[in-house]
Order: structure tokens, then C-alpha cells, then sequence
């Protein structure tokens, strides 16, 4: 009796210790989000388990109140640029597949409405992206 019940808790543990090995499905990490305000200031969150999670915490790290969600991300990489030159100027923001395509995108934007010397200010990805 003493042989079984010992090979019954090492299958257990074994089983315990693989399922801890094993990484969790996507929908546990279901998005991100990037909330800009005024001057450059701006907050990120990604691989929370939903949007509305994201979005709460990206507000939350953005230190101006009237900060505004611009960004989310799901599966995908998200990117905010500003005007190196004037942080309370001109900007731009993207989300794309990956994080060259978004970053690309945020400093092409950025260009766009008048950013002389566009830099990255941040980005995120979530699992996917």
C-alpha cells in the first residue's frame, strides 16, 4: 500500500510541476494600451488579461490627469512618438503587427502634423506582438 500511494503523489507532483511549466493561452494575456496627455506625458500597460484592464493601467501610469487612451493593443505593437524638439508640439501615434511597422507608423504620423525631429517616446507589445 505504501508503494502505491507514493507513486499517486509523485504522478500528482509531476503533473503540478509540468502544468506550472506550461505558458498560458493567449486569452490570459489578452491586450495593452498606450494613454497619452499634453506635453508627452503618457502611460502603457500590456499582456493584461482584457482591454478594459489595459486601459485602466495605462491611464493610471499617465502622470497628467486629462490623459486620454489613444492606443489599444490587441496581438499587435503599439507606438507613440512626439517632436523631439518641441514635447508640447506635434505627434503621433500606431498600432501594426509588429513594433517596427507601429513605430514607423507613430513617427511617419508625427511628421505629418508638423514634427521636425519625431522620436520614439514609447511603445508596447502584448504577447503577440
Amino acid at each position: 500500500m505504501g508503494r502505491s500511494f507514493s507513486r499517486f503523489f509523485l504522478c500528482v507532483g509531476f503533473a503540478v510541476a509540468l502544468s506550472l511549466l506550461m505558458p498560458l493561452p493567449d486569452s490570459a494575456r489578452a491586450g495593452g494600451a498606450i494613454a497619452i496627455g499634453p506635453c508627452a506625458t503618457f502611460g502603457y500597460a500590456f499582456d493584461y488579461p482584457d482591454l478594459g484592464e489595459a486601459q485602466a493601467a495605462a491611464l493610471a501610469k499617465c502622470s497628467d490627469k486629462s490623459c486620454k487612451v489613444a492606443v489599444t493593443i490587441k496581438r499587435a505593437c503599439g507606438a507613440f512618438a512626439i517632436d523631439g524638439t518641441d514635447a508640447c508640439g506635434a505627434y503621433g501615434y500606431a498600432v501594426a503587427p509588429g513594433l517596427s511597422e507601429a513605430q514607423n507608423k507613430a513617427l511617419r504620423e508625427c511628421h505629418t502634423f508638423g514634427g521636425r525631429e519625431c522620436v520614439i517616446r514609447t511603445w508596447a507589445c502584448d504577447v503577440k506582438g
